[in-house]
């Protein structure tokens, strides 16, 4: 949240990526209504009418923020990824609301994700290039056909993928069940929901930030992000294991049963590096720091042995 003098500002973004008037659309501009008829100010943009071109996975933009350098895309002023990026690091609050396809988010918001990186907030604090993190609030919405099953990753990957921004999640929605374009406004429930989710914005935004909380009404498995997408732990690089983790907000601990339920109990120490802090973020900044040296300790062996697959010819196709 931005404050001003006379209040807090209240806008909001929404962001999508499916059909003109589709379901994702329609949901979207439901929650944005509701919050606009509590006094918020809404723009919603439609990543179909930009041009974003695709990561390379050229590093450029981490190997500058971890020297303490800005960040800068090598595709910056070629495509329109800053122009929106602009008007999400202007925003108080994000709405995302993103079709989903083969159990995840369309793939043009999978290629928007993958530029984030360059814009990332605890990257640019730890580089010293701001001063303070953004104060901004989010809901997510995916939107399908099917039933949870064959949407199983879509929620995950929009909670995930907002985290780059430093914003705290306070509600989603897992729309399913509605096809063709238009469904949706036969979904009086769901409908009622989107409207929800618009007025928990615009809560959140009038709430001073320490005290802003969860407000959705599902809750997942994991207490802390309500997630459902837990896993077996794996080694971390400061060397912290837990024999289970969520994978979306990376907490870790325990499954215990109580009666015919599972429950994953959070192990607190593992909040101290979770992805929704502050200092999780902070440690991942080091860790590709660390990587880094040890890549650049190693640089005469890579160079000796890459060419052994520099000069492996492989067949393409016509």
């Amino acid at each position: 949240m931005v404050q001003e003098e006379g209040g807090i500002n209240t806008k909001i973004l929404a962001i999508t990526a499916g059909r003109k008037l589709g379901n994702t659309e329609i949901l979207a501009k439901e929650a944005l209504m509701a919050a606009e008829e509590l006094g918020a100010e809404v723009q919603m943009i439609n990543l179909h009418d930009f041009h974003i071109k695709p990561c390379t996975g050229c590093e450029s933009c981490v190997m500058k923020v971890t020297n303490g350098k800005k960040p800068e895309c090598i595709h910056n002023g070629q495509d329109d990824m800053d122009k929106v990026m602009q008007a999400v690091l202007t925003t108080d609050a994000l709405l995302v609301a993103i079709p989903t396809y083969m159990l995840q988010p369309a793939g043009i918001y999978k290629v928007f994700v993958d530029r984030l990186i360059a814009y990332v907030p605890a990257f640019l604090l730890e580089a010293k290039i701001i001063d303070k993190l953004p104060q901004r609030v989010a809901g997510i919405i995916a939107v399908g056909g099917s039933t949870q099953t064959w949407m199983s990753m879509a929620l995950p990957f929009l909670y995930s993928s907002t985290l780059a921004q430093s914003t705290k999640i306070v509600d989603q929605l897992l729309a399913y069940g509605i096809c063709r374009p238009g469904h949706a406004v036969t979904k009086d429930k769901l409908l009622a929901r989107a409207r929800k989710m618009g007025q928990n914005l615009v809560q959140s935004m009038k709430t001073p930030w320490e005290e802003v909380e969860w407000l959705g009404e599902e809750k997942g498995w994991c207490p802390i992000c309500h997630s459902n997408l837990l896993l077996k732990g794996g080694r971390r690089w400061d060397g912290e294991q837990y024999p289970v983790e969520c994978a979306v907000c990376a907490a870790g601990g325990t499954l215990q049963i109580q009666g015919n339920e599972a429950i994953f109990v959070v192990d607190e120490k593992s909040l101290r590096t979770y992805r929704l802090g502050a200092e999780g973020r902070k440690d991942h900044y080091h860790e590709i720091r660390h990587n880094t040296q040890d890549f650049l300790k190693n640089i005469e062996k890579v160079k000796s042995g890459i060419g052994k697959y520099r000069d492996y010819r492989v067949k393409g196709i016509d």
